[in-house]
């Protein structure tokens, strides 16, 4: 019964581990995939008296991606029903260039000043509009939520793998007499310990495959899929070519590590 205990105590606390550690991953590709939605939907106006090419942006920086050239015409429909025809074209042979730069990532709100001030040094251009405001405000929000994720899956991490530490201390209490009799009769460490390490692995690798079962199963029935929709995010939660590898690889290493841990702190009764 308390072998069955400490079995179930483990696999929970390696099973915590492992969910979050699967959780961070997937929580980092979303914002990763957030981000590149916003550098795409994200773009500096640009004011021109001159028609620019695309290539005389790129050569600014090599952030832009693209530039777009945004029509007049839109902006004098509004003003339809105010003036006339007549006015109507006056006003488009008066009317600039406009431009919308689009990026290739979202930048920082320094890169963002930097690229306007290239901007602006340039002559041909006479006016910039960075959005500066909005720009930051939502880059500050993602960096938050990230370091308030990286906070918290520290401190889970930390947590759990003192309660595998504990859980393997309670194990080698329970098994410290035939430690002892096997170490009177000169057997090896790894000899004595070789039930604790075997306890830990196969601990680790069920662990492993109830972590994956659950994401495997999130990820085919796509509960997650339709929350991201609304921010438009679109991204695989769990990769298995990747993730099922990292998976395992932590569980084991970790289980291995802390018992050796436990192992080198053990002293034999004399």
């Amino acid at each position: 019964m308390k072998s069955l205990k400490s079995h179930f105590s483990l696999i929970t606390a390696l099973f915590s581990i492992l969910i979050t550690l699967q959780l961070f991953l997937s929580l980092d590709r979303v914002i990763t995939a957030y981000e590149q939605t916003l550098g795409e939907n994200y773009g500096i106006v640009v004011v021109s008296d001159s028609n620019l090419s695309e290539h005389f942006f790129k050569k600014i920086d090599a952030s832009i991606k693209e530039a777009e050239a945004l029509s007049p015409k839109q902006m004098l429909q509004s003003l339809q029903e105010h003036t006339g025809d007549s006015g109507i074209n006056l006003m488009e042979l008066k009317l600039p260039y406009f431009y919308r730069l689009r990026l290739k990532h979202f930048i920082s709100p320094s890169d963002a000043r930097t690229l306007g001030l290239k901007l602006q040094r340039e002559t041909a251009i006479s006016r910039v509009e960075t959005f500066a405001q909005q720009h930051d405000t939502i880059y500050r929000l993602l960096q938050l939520f990230k370091g308030v994720i990286i906070v918290i899956t520290a401190v889970l991490f930390l947590v759990t793998s003192l309660l595998i530490i504990k859980e393997m201390r309670l194990w080698q209490f329970q098994h410290r007499e035939r430690m002892n009799i096997m170490a009177l009769f000169g057997a090896p460490v790894w000899l004595r310990s070789a039930v604790l390490f075997r306890l830990a692995i196969v601990d680790a690798v069920i662990a492993s495959i109830l972590a994956t079962i659950i994401f495997l199963t999130i990820e085919h029935y796509g509960w997650v899929d339709r929350i991201l929709e609304l921010v438009q995010v679109h991204v695989a939660l769990f990769d298995p070519l990747t993730d099922l590898p990292l998976l395992f690889t932590v569980a084991i290493s970790l289980s291995i590590l802390l018992a050796s841990m436990i192992v080198m702190g053990h002293k034999e009764e004399v």
